[in-house]
């Protein structure tokens, strides 16, 4: 398949009634292997398991735009952290965000890992949730956050995330689809 699907139209036709995998980044969709997310998917896709790419979601109809995987949702905040994307280290924000089409600022939340996870919940209750990338690696154990200038909890806390990848995910991502 020369791209992966990014709605509903593009699953339908590629003949996938149901997604094992949504894959959710805070990045614009771009198939290149300088995108952990288009890394992944591929890996994943290459060892039979059919995944739809979920780009900047900001509504419940974008979450909704798949209906419920059947394996799990893999949520990542994209190649950059997003607190970094939008504010400058003077806590200035940013006026662009060179992973968005366009350039355009904005197009993922602050701390997208844990909001994309809180409304995957919402909508889906107890589906698999797996968070990973540079984000979520970062973040793993309780932290010092600039932005707050408090001690946060681990981000597996604030996300309500079942499993956290970290490093360099392939293999990680491919082992639990296979045991899901």
């Amino acid at each position: 398949m020369p791209f992966l699907p990014i709605n509903r139209h593009e699953m339908q036709a590629a003949g996938i009634a149901q997604p094992d995998i949504v894959l959710v980044t805070g990045d614009a969709y771009v198939d290149h292997p300088s995108f952990g997310s288009a890394i992944i998917s591929r890996v994943l896709e290459a060892a039979g398991f059919s995944v739809c790419i979920l780009s900047q979601p900001k509504s419940d109809a974008d979450f909704k735009e798949f209906g419920r995987p059947r394996l799990a949702f893999f949520v990542n905040a994209g190649n950059i952290d997003s607190m970094v994307a939008h504010y400058t280290a003077a806590k200035k924000k940013r006026s662009d965000d060179a992973y968005t089409a366009g350039g355009k600022a904005g197009a993922r939340p602050d701390r997208a890992v844990i909001v994309y996870c809180q409304k995957i919940r919402q909508l889906y209750g107890d589906i698999p949730l797996a968070i990973g990338g540079l984000e979520a690696s970062l973040r793993r154990f309780a932290h010092y956050d600039y932005w707050d200038d408090r001690v946060r909890p681990s981000i597996l806390i604030d996300s309500d995330a079942d499993l956290l990848m970290f490093g360099m995910g392939e293999k990680h991502a491919v082992e639990i689809a296979t045991r899901l």
